[in-house]
């Protein structure tokens, strides 16, 4: 199931770069044609409408109905958790992009918060003062080598992305260590139920920042657009900000 996934994935990216839209001549419009970076905005607004649909109709209430009835406390142990099985993930990334220092921070932060805070429940090492946890993925440690994002992209079901990070996520797809030892071990279902709580989990840090955004953009695709990159842009260069907060300010 998950090569279905990881095809799928490759195969909307594919699909989506090689429908090239046509350049314009004019010099101004060209020039904002190649600032929104956006060469697809007709197809990428088709899916963005889609994706709406489908996540007004499915993830959205699960998202609503997950955060009325589990307790806040249950809410950030699950988060903790999460966080936690992503850190060897992490861990690889930081030492691909040689962060020699923040790599310590992601071991240490695993070793005590698997063991003193129960498998990641509690953030011992945050409570404590300690570094908290940060974000880093395939797309960025490709973006730290030079490698350019591409074109933006709405990919179906998956949201926001580019060339770079689709490429990124197919690798992690198939290559998560977590997920590689739990497969070894035919423990394969904990990866599906991690795969569905970080999507329940996503979506309910952005159900007030999304609805206030919608609600207060005139174009909400290009917002959606516009914080999705400066999101990855301040992730790149390791200023980490929270996946919430990455809608304050945002229109």
């Amino acid at each position: 199931m998950k090569k279905v996934l990881t095809a799928f994935l490759m195969a909307s990216s594919l699909a989506m770069v090689t429908a090239c839209a046509d350049v314009p001549t004019d010099p101004e419009d060209r020039a904002e044609f190649e600032t929104l970076n956006d060469p697809l905005e007709p197809m990428n607004r088709a899916v963005f409408g889609f994706n709406m649909r489908a996540d007004k109709l499915v993830l959205k209430p699960i998202a609503e109905g997950y955060r009325t009835v589990t307790p806040e406390t249950a809410q950030k142990g699950v988060h903790n958790v999460l966080n936690n099985l992503r850190s060897p993930m992490v861990f690889v990334n930081d030492v691909l992009q040689g962060e020699a220092d923040r790599a310590a921070q992601t071991m240490v932060r695993f070793m005590i918060n698997s063991t003193m805070g129960l498998g990641g429940l509690i953030d011992v090492v945050a409570y404590n003062g300690g570094p908290r946890f940060h974000e880093e993925d395939v797309g960025q440690t490709l973006a730290v080598w030079g490698i350019s994002e591409g074109p933006y992209l709405m990919l179906p079901l998956f949201g926001p992305s580019n060339p770079r990070d689709a490429f990124g996520s197919v690798c992690e797809f198939v290559a998560d260590p977590t997920d590689l030892v739990l497969a070894n071990n035919d423990l394969e279902w904990v990866s599906w139920t991690r795969l569905g709580l970080e999507t329940i989990d996503n979506r309910v840090q952005l159900l007030d920042p999304l609805d206030e955004l919608e609600r207060s953009s005139l174009d909400f695709y290009a917002a959606v657009r516009s914080v999705y990159r400066q999101r990855r842009a301040n992730l790149i260069t390791n200023h980490d900000v929270s996946l919430s907060d990455s809608f304050k300010g945002a229109k």
